[in-house]
């Protein structure tokens, strides 16, 4: 089949994450079974027009603010009725591709914006973009849905989407899972990681916040911060480190290989994960593969992807100190529970991920 993938972003955007991942993924096995695929995607700085990625085509088309308009563009004078399926992937903004297009389509959706809005974007802006986003889903609301987490489709259900028409296909990870606990080898003093992008809506400073509560209470604890600083915010975050009376103990490296992602989830002691908002959390599934609990924030997406509801927490930097200080005291009581993360991470494999995608999709 032709396959015509509308994304925001690809996976060589600097801005990529977890929704990159799985794009590039799915659409490299969709190569492999002879399918050909091209995603439209926006453009940015030095980037090709146009090139080769893991055998599919990405076209790139504007910036991340007129992709829309100028994906409708280059569909139209370049692309018109050739696929034979079309995937809308929805990140903030719909492409509204079933007013233009008339093959088969699904709509992949990770998560709805809501309060991302006002993480994400400048008021009135913001506003504007919170008081949309009820009513393009409404136009949307007779489409064929994947994706990720429950969270996700009982949002989509409240604004007027089908149940029967919405499916949960499992997110993957390359990550190689430890063979066992004893491959776990930590650091010697008490670590908390936190990893991705530092950004507002992921509230990195929260973190750093709950690091320094906890710090009066365990001399020991470190922090290590792993990620790409986003505008203003990721700015004044690193600015806010290098005031801390602790900032001895907090190590930010930037952004990090693959290898040293693994390396840093495997002998870290806790992850932190406290976005507004997610699809899932791929980076909570990550660190499981290497025995690694992540206390996260109570809020869609992360509480789907956490297996015990002691590490799902009201979102405050005070309940984040309260649980990183639970968990050093109560290390050899969490045995079994990362033993758990293990088991249950060998079941999000690439394979079984693209099989469910596949069977909604064509």
């Amino acid at each position: 089949m032709k396959i015509l993938w509308f994304s925001w972003k690809d996976i060589t955007h600097p801005e990529a994450g977890g929704a990159e991942f799985l794009g590039d993924k799915i659409s490299s096995e969709l190569v492999k079974d002879g399918h050909e695929v091209i995603h439209i995607v926006s453009g940015y700085k030095h980037c090709k027009k146009q090139e080769k990625n893991n055998g599919y085509t990405i076209i790139r088309v504007g910036n991340k603010f007129t992709v829309y308009w100028e994906a409708f563009r280059y569909y139209q004078t370049n692309l018109k009725g050739w696929a034979d399926r079309i995937i809308e992937e929805i990140n903030t903004i719909p492409f509204m591709t079933q007013w233009y297009t008339k093959e088969k389509r699904v709509l992949l959706i990770y998560q709805l914006c809501r309060e991302i809005w006002f993480y994400q974007l400048w008021f009135p802006l913001s506003l504007i973009g919170y008081l949309m986003e009820p009513m393009y889903l409404w136009l949307l609301r007779k489409n064929y849905v994947l994706t990720e987490s429950n969270s996700t489709k009982i949002d989509l259900i409240r604004y007027g989407f089908l149940s029967k028409k919405i499916s949960i296909f499992p997110i993957f990870t390359d990550m190689v899972p430890i063979k066992s606990l004893k491959d776990k080898k930590t650091y010697d003093r008490f670590t908390i990681l936190s990893f991705g992008a530092i950004r507002s809506m992921k509230r990195t400073l929260h973190q750093v916040q709950a690091f320094e509560l906890a710090k009066k209470e365990i001399p020991e604890l470190q922090m290590k911060i792993a990620g790409k600083p986003i505008g203003t915010y990721g700015k004044m975050v690193l600015d806010y480190i290098q005031k801390c009376p602790y900032a001895k103990d907090i190590e930010y490296l930037g952004s990090v290989s693959k290898e040293e992602k693994s390396n840093l989830m495997r002998k870290s002691h806790l992850l932190l994960v406290t976005s507004v908002k997610e699809g899932w959390g791929l980076v909570v599934t990550e660190a499981a593969t290497q025995g690694t609990p992540s206390i996260v924030y109570d809020v869609d997406g992360l509480r789907d992807s956490v297996e015990d509801n002691e590490f799902i927490l009201n979102p405050n930097q005070k309940s984040l100190s309260d649980q990183i200080m639970k968990y050093y005291n109560n290390q050899l009581n969490h045995k079994d529970y990362q033993e758990k993360l293990l088991k249950k991470s060998s079941n999000y494999l690439s394979k079984r991920s693209y099989g469910a995608f596949k069977k909604v999709s064509f």
